[in-house]
């Protein structure tokens, strides 16, 4: 029952900063039976790092449950791209044309149609993933128009040592003038601080779960 007390503590803390915030349950990591405390309580939105774990750990839940939205926000090599595509709802890490191109051929053949993030390197930090904060406007441009990709906003991962408060605004500025809505930012030691600036989505895993059990 922790977990359960602790996703209603989360949900309440969200809906008094803003209750339009979705919560993104990150269950990377976690027992089904953790998850599945979520899903009979109502809850739809999760996250996943990994593909082949999400295929194995959800194929079945999400063929039973159509109304489950699973959210990959962890990086994505290209040749796991077909992979993602069957079983994920969201993408909170687009961060490259080679990617953006993949997922628009396979559009192209298919009635789904999946909701993206631009993964955006906020802190310019060689080891991250993401795109340049100088070439967000015309990525996103690209992938709009181009490759007719549903970009709902941008994603960032801010420094791991520094205060995230510049780095949100950073990027809540560069989701304006890339003329987009959505914003993904603010995990579970800082998604009180992502509300406060705007995000209207954030990923919590470890505050509702406790540590991964693998």
């Amino acid at each position: 029952m922790e977990v359960i007390q602790n996703f209603l503590r989360i949900k309440n803390q969200i809906s008094v900063l803003n209750s339009k915030t979705k919560l993104i349950a990150v269950s990377k990591g976690q027992d089904v039976d953790k998850i599945k405390l979520l899903i009979n309580s109502g809850h739809l939105d999760f996250g996943e790092n990994k593909v082949q774990e999400a295929l194995f750990k959800w194929t079945d839940i999400t063929n039973s449950n159509k109304n489950i939205n699973l959210h990959l926000i962890g990086g994505l090599q290209s040749n796991k791209a077909k992979d993602a595509f069957k079983i994920f709802n969201y993408i909170h890490s687009l961060d490259s044309e080679k990617l953006a191109r993949i997922f628009s051929d396979l559009e192209k053949n298919d009635l789904k149609k999946i909701k993206y993030f631009v993964q955006v390197n906020i802190g310019n930090e060689h080891q991250k993933n993401g795109i340049n904060v100088s070439h967000v406007f015309n990525f996103v441009q690209y992938c709009q128009n181009d490759l007719k990709l549903n970009i709902l906003g941008l994603m960032c991962l801010p420094p791991v040592n520094d205060s995230p408060d510049s780095y949100f605004l950073k990027l809540k500025k560069l989701n304006e003038d890339s003329f987009l809505k959505d914003l993904s930012m603010g995990m579970s030691d800082d998604f009180e601080i992502a509300i406060k600036l705007g995000s209207t989505y954030v990923r919590v895993g470890t505050a509702i779960f406790g540590k991964r059990s693998s």
